[in-house]
């Protein structure tokens, strides 16, 4: 379960270039929910983001992971909590390690690392070429090839895989699909339900498109500077089309506090 509670952030307060990035966000996900996250450039998506990973420090407020208060843990004791995929191909990896390398440290991600060559044995490698297996990719069979020989496909599949080859209290997603060609973006998409789905992993995946967040998940919040203004689960969720979700911005993203919410 994740828990926000009074959540505010604002860049450069009290300068001109003031920015009130959060504001007053109360958010919970129960454990399995599936939260897709749309709005606009600058609704506050990232940041929200950014303060549950601990790569920023909220104002004000509390970030709760299974009742367990990780407001002040800096951002690599979060790790253990937290598995997340960014938008750019490029990040989330070590480019010169292998596959296998890279599996290894995602492995013992929470845990006291050893020297590599001892995070690697026969059981770990099967472990490792099963999963790699599930991805359809053929990449079982390139265990020691450096991730940055790989498609920017391939490697956003490595790096949902090593997000999650141990299941994580909650998965993030910003925008994992976005550098991505449509039919490499929709495989991506199909894996990344699939995992979820398989381990029931507790999801927000921030997403630009409409149809995705739609198609996507139990559950839909809408942001717009830096507040949740519009919150859809289940089978309210279903019924709703991409011309509902823009009648819905255009009638709530001037609203001053309190999110619609359906379901």
């Amino acid at each position: 379960m994740l828990k926000l509670k009074n959540i505010y952030k604002t860049f450069n307060a009290g300068t001109i270039n003031e920015k009130v990035a959060l504001y007053d966000v109360n958010l919970t996900l129960n454990d399995g929910d599936f939260v897709t996250v749309i709005g606009g450039n600058g609704a506050g998506k990232s940041t929200l983001q950014n303060v549950i990973s601990g790569a920023i420090n909220p104002d004000y407020g509390t970030i709760e992971i299974n009742n367990i208060n990780i407001t002040k843990l800096p951002e690599y004791k979060r790790a253990k909590f937290i598995g997340r995929v960014f938008q750019d191909p490029m990040l989330g990896t070590a480019s010169d390690m292998w596959i296998e390398e890279n599996l290894a440290l995602a492995y013992k991600r929470g845990e006291k690392r050893s020297p590599l060559k001892w995070m690697i044995d026969s059981e770990k490698e099967k472990i490792f070429e099963e999963s790699l297996s599930k991805l359809g990719l053929s990449l079982e069979n390139r265990m020691k090839s450096k991730v940055r020989l790989l498609s920017g496909g391939q490697r956003q599949a490595i790096t949902l895989l090593m997000a999650t080859i141990k299941k994580p209290d909650l998965l993030m997603l910003d925008e994992h699909t976005a550098a991505l060609d449509p039919k490499t973006a929709n495989l991506v998409l199909t894996l990344t339900k699939e995992i979820i789905e398989e381990h029931n992993i507790t999801t927000l995946m921030i997403t630009h498109n409409m149809r995705d967040a739609l198609t996507y998940g139990n559950r839909l919040i809408m942001m717009d500077q830096g507040k949740i203004i519009f919150d859809v689960s289940g089978d309210a969720k279903k019924k709703l089309t991409v011309e509902d979700l823009l009648k819905k911005f255009n009638q709530t993203k001037d609203a001053p506090s309190d999110a619609m919410i359906l379901g």
